[in-house]
């Protein structure tokens, strides 16, 4: 009888997990600005809502997204598609995806089931929004394939491949000319003198595409009570606070992809050899289909693979790629756990599931815990093999397959100096001088970060000012927008361009004039900034002819300020030109001048727009302002557009005034609170 009992509790309860969900069960709210707040019996319920709020905003994005991650992409746009579907298709994603699907826990794969089912829904009642027929029905699958690609290419991996395709075998690539970044910033009670303790999440991501942010707040009856922001086509948020605790990321480089030279045997035909046994290379074709004059071309590419890893010939040998973003498929549920994670203890817990290849994190809770780790799965290598070069793929000892646990990585919890911080530069470097990790602690091979930039120095300069910090005060730290002085780009020199005296250059006197006296503070209104912004932009042909220390001499940067003269004679008939005249924040037919400049806090980067100014594509993107006391978490956000991609809608460009201006809009964990802004109410059907 209890064999019986038991029998048909189990059937009762595999039941319920696999039962359709419900519409009706699931309330979405959407605010002012279009949020959606998101109510759900159950997690799963959740998933399948917030699929369905994030088609009804950006499904095209979101499509195109998941077709780059089915290779798929090529038919729909193209040449331009053909290199993600080639990926995706040598990481073998879909091979990957099927053999470790049993790896996830039940209640996650119940959540990727309610969201891959909240789409397929969103697409049945909207056939006409469908690019290629062939993506749908969605399943679990096919989102896990996605996110195997753009974790292969968070790791940098793609610019191995691209450097195995195109016969550059020169490594290590030059990452640290990378100017998007981001920024991470908790400070506990010990300085802000209160029962509150802040975190600044401050992502500096495109402003647009695949790895634009999407704003939400999730709530089941499960335990679930999220606000922050997510890259479409992800069923739980990436970055956030719930009642107890927030976390943010900020993109970190130790060596987190290798290439390998395999040793070819002189008379076999594809066969290599490791420790003088040989071994046959796998033959395997990826598909790939063209777009032209409207008709989709197939075409088949070749490539292998070894024991190493996915593997390219060119005309200098055979190599392997090998990173550890795909040895797992388990990275979105990591973060699904950090999103249900109530305490320290339980958010420490999932990072040591070691899912998350890499980035960097900064926490913050109620219980004044402050905690910074550069995280990664960062591989064990061998002694003896320079690893930030090609290495021999003849030997098993090149071989690494373990990783490093999460508390043998570079962290703070709790220092003294009361706070934490990242800007993308060294992990050294994260606290006060007494609380940061030692490098000479941490193994070479790694390859962990030892620079500074110029917001790193700029952060720490504010925070080591005083000694109070305030809730007033930690926005303006947040909010900053002054280069330091001296300038500390990590990937070149310009302060030879402050020590030219103006006498000495009459034909740029004009430019260098409002550099000079320039306060290094990148206001839209600003000459200098102006000046400095058009400059910066014109260094390039130059600082590709730079040494590899890439310092500007001042006879280099004279030759440069000529052609930032000639460049605004030419677009804008004048010798002088305000910053936001020369640099624009732009969505559809909307055009504001902007802030910011590369590498200050508030950072942004722009590409030639039209009549000779630029429009931001990256930086300062989505930010939230959490502020935990021991009984209440307050949240403050905005993003840089608005929250949905769909031109006719009224939020597509309607946080710009807001984001330009500083500003920030109130979001709330309470239901009672949501509803007081509610503009509409629905079921997601």
């Amino acid at each position: 009888m209890k064999k019986i009992v038991l029998l048909l509790v189990i059937f009762i309860l595999n039941f319920k997990s696999n039962a359709q969900i419900n519409p009706d069960t699931i309330q979405i709210v959407r605010d002012a600005y279009g949020v959606p707040h998101i109510y759900a019996p159950t997690d799963a319920a959740l998933a399948y809502g917030f699929a369905w709020a994030q088609a009804e905003d950006h499904f095209k994005l979101l499509q195109e997204s998941y077709l780059a991650g089915n290779g798929l992409l090529g038919k729909r746009i193209g040449k331009k598609g053909a290199g993600a579907d080639f990926l995706t298709q040598f990481i073998q994603s879909k091979a990957t995806v099927n053999e470790n699907f049993h790896t996830l826990g039940s209640e996650f794969k119940a959540v990727l089931q309610g969201f891959t089912d909240g789409l397929n829904a969103f697409s049945k009642k909207h056939p006409k929004e469908i690019l290629e027929k062939e993506l749908f029905p969605l399943t679990p699958q096919k989102l896990l394939r996605y996110t195997q690609l753009q974790l292969f290419i968070s790791n940098g991996a793609d610019k191995l491949v691209k450097g195995i395709v195109n016969d550059e075998m020169s490594w290590p690539y030059d990452i640290t000319q990378d100017t998007k970044g981001s920024n991470l910033l908790a400070i506990s009670r010990s300085r802000t003198q209160s029962d509150e303790t802040f975190l600044a999440i401050n992502t500096h991501q495109p402003l647009e595409g695949p790895t634009s942010w999407y704003e939400a707040h999730l709530v089941s009856e499960e335990g679930t009570n999220i606000i922050g922001a997510t890259f479409p086509g992800s069923p739980c948020l990436l970055t956030g606070a719930n009642e107890f605790l927030g976390w943010t990321h900020t993109v970190n480089y130790p060596d987190k992809a290798d290439v390998f030279a395999l040793e070819m045997h002189p008379e076999k035909k594809d066969v290599y050899l490791v420790d003088g046994a040989e071994y046959k290379l796998e033959k395997l074709k990826a598909k790939l289909n063209l777009k032209f004059l409207g008709l989709n071309i197939p075409i088949k590419k070749k490539f292998y693979k070894s024991m190493y890893g996915p593997t390219l010939k060119n005309k200098t040998g055979v190599y392997s790629v090998r990173t550890p973003s795909t040895t797992n498929i388990n990275a979105i549920e990591q973060w699904w756990h950090m999103n249900k994670a109530k305490s320290f203890t339980e958010f420490y817990t999932a990072l040591k599931m070691k899912a998350l290849p890499g980035y960097n994190i900064g926490y913050a809770d109620r219980n004044d815990t402050i905690f910074y780790i550069s995280n990664g799965k960062i591989p064990i290598r061998a002694k003896g093999y320079d690893w930030t070069d090609v290495v021999p793929g003849n030997t098993r000892k090149t071989l690494w397959d373990s990783y490093y646990d999460i508390q043998d990585l570079p962290q703070v919890i709790s220092p003294k100096s009361g706070f934490v911080y990242n800007a993308n530069h060294s992990p050294f470097k994260s606290s006060g001088a007494a609380d940061n990790p030692k490098a000479e602690n941490f193994a070479r091979a790694m390859q962990y970060e030892t620079y500074d930039n110029n917001r790193s120095t700029r952060l720490l300069q504010l925070l080591e000012a005083q000694e109070h910090i305030d809730y007033k005060r930690f926005k303006r730290i947040k909010y900053d927008h002054q280069l330091p002085t001296p300038l500390q780009y990590n990937y070149m020199d310009l302060n030879a361009l402050f020590e030219m005296e103006i006498d000495n250059y009459p034909a740029v006197d004009v430019l260098l004039s409002d550099i000079k006296n320039w306060d290094r503070i990148t206001d839209p209104v600003s000459y200098g900034a102006g000046a400095y912004a058009v400059l910066y932009y014109q260094l390039m042909p130059h600082y590709l002819k730079l040494d590899a220390n890439h310092i500007f001499s001042k006879a280099i940067l004279y030759e440069a300020l000529k052609d930032t003269k000639g460049y605004l004679k030419k677009y804008f008939n004048s010798e002088r030109i305000q910053l936001g005249a020369f640099q624009k924040l732009v969505r559809g037919d909307k055009s504001i001048p902007i802030f910011g400049l590369p590498d200050v806090v508030t950072a942004m980067r722009g590409v030639p727009d039209k009549n000779g100014r630029i429009k931001i594509t990256h930086g300062e993107s989505y930010i939230g302002l959490v502020r935990f006391t021991p009984t209440k978490t307050y949240y403050e956000s905005v993003i840089s557009f608005g929250n949905s991609r769909r031109p006719e809608s009224s939020h597509y460009t309607d946080q710009m005034e807001l984001y330009a201006k500083f500003k920030t809009k109130t979001m709330s964990f309470e239901r009672t609170e949501v509803l007081k802004t509610a503009t509409k109410i629905y079921a997601p059907k």
